[in-house]
């Protein structure tokens, strides 16, 4: 593919095919010592290809684009052939239903993103002092990679702000979604965090927080050379039944947690409990420049409220601690919100190859859009913070 003057688009099948270096060169493009986030680096998607939780078999093929102006790389863009709408989190069943009676076929699609991970974060990956020209290389090279191989469509989810703006100047049809975060206003400790929310909800999560101590051991917080590999043992009982659950098989195999130990350990924060010596709860969570993500939950024992305390309450926790200025709970959960968490837009990019086709989803975009943001606003404004109000004496009541 060759779009743009001096720039050649190709694809690869495979991480390996480029080193880690020149690919992080782009992923973490202001080359801080921490990416901001962990999800694109080289390391996070060869465990996914290593391990097998992507590739053959799984309806996640990588086709990763590739821009390179004069043989220097300037960007690249995690991208999957898709033969299934599982594991995105930004749901397009209905569309792919629609699409199919009508008598197309929206199987295989062009996903880029980052496979089960529902985390905002930069999609077009571009080497510093080229976005603009780097995400236009990128854009065209996925929109010439659906056409030439029959794909439906191209689908950039869980994209950043700018992004989104970006690619909906150069004709991409934006996609609003919903989640919880946590923002951190500067908080020294969590009882100052407490002291923002209304009385109710400050109860609440004390309630909850004492309550979840009762389970009867104790709670562990490893990251980086803390963390063992009997820790991921546990971990894997606990991510299976949650994966037995929710979506019937686990999206991640055994061997992704054996990648993450020898490779990804210093982007892990691993909440765990323990109860007369043995393992029965998790959380395991990633870490960003500034932004902690909570992915997975699962437990052998059920103890109430250990699921608030070790995803909400000990995340919030860390953050505090370690400066950090959010938390990302993951998808879904109105229940975040008497929590602290508020309902924060998220965003996704989409291209069909039927104009007509394109042209019905973007009339079903736009009215979705209007909704997500009316429900945004009323959610923040029910939110669990105090609403101050002048009293006679121009002072302050909850």
């Amino acid at each position: 593919m060759n779009n743009t003057p001096n720039i050649e688009v190709s694809v690869i099948t495979g991480i390996d095919e480029i080193a880690p270096d020149e690919w992080d060169t782009c992923a973490n493009a202001q080359n801080a010592d921490r990416p901001k986030d962990p999800f694109t680096t080289h390391r996070f998607l060869k465990a996914l290809e290593d391990s097998g939780s992507v590739g053959t078999g799984t309806g996640w093929v990588p086709r990763h684009v590739v821009a390179r102006q004069n043989e220097r790389l300037i960007g690249v863009m995690p991208s999957y052939a898709k033969g299934h709408s599982q594991g995105e989190y930004i749901f397009d069943h209905n569309w792919a239903h629609a699409y199919e009676n009508a008598g197309g076929e929206y199987y295989p699609k062009l996903q880029v993103g980052v496979p089960f991970t529902p985390a905002t974060g930069r999609r077009f990956l571009t080497r510093d002092g080229f976005a603009q020209i780097g995400m236009s290389a990128l854009v065209q090279g996925a929109i010439e990679l659906v056409a030439q191989n029959n794909l439906s469509s191209l689908h950039v989810t869980f994209c950043d702000e700018s992004e989104y703006i970006a690619g909906g100047q150069i004709g991409l049809k934006q996609r609003i979604g919903q989640q919880f975060h946590w923002y951190n206003d500067g908080y020294a400790n969590f009882d100052q965090f407490l002291n923002k929310l209304s009385s109710r909800k400050r109860k609440n999560i004390r309630k909850e927080r004492t309550g979840a101590q009762e389970f009867g051991g104790t709670i562990h917080q490893f990251t980086g050379d803390q963390i063992l590999p009997e820790h991921w043992d546990a971990f894997w009982q606990f991510y299976q039944d949650t994966g037995a659950r929710k979506w019937g098989t686990p999206y991640l195999t055994r061997a992704f947690f054996e990648s993450a130990q020898e490779s990804l350990r210093d982007d892990i924060l691993l909440v765990m409990c323990e109860r007369d010596g043995r393992w029965i709860a998790g959380a395991l969570n990633f870490i960003g420049r500034d932004t902690l993500y909570g992915r997975y939950w699962g437990c052998v024992e059920d103890h109430r409220y250990l699921h608030f305390e070790v995803c909400y309450y000990q995340a919030i926790d860390y953050a505090i601690k370690h400066g950090l200025k959010r938390v990302e709970a993951g998808a879904q959960g109105e229940h975040k919100l008497a929590r602290g968490y508020l309902p924060t837009p998220v965003y996704s990019l989409h291209w069909f190859r039927d104009a007509g086709f394109g042209e019905a989803v973007e009339k079903y975009l736009e009215a979705e859009r209007n909704a997500v943001g009316e429900d945004i606003e009323i959610l923040t404004a029910y939110g669990p913070f105090r609403k101050n109000v002048g009293d006679k004496n121009g002072g302050e009541i909850e």
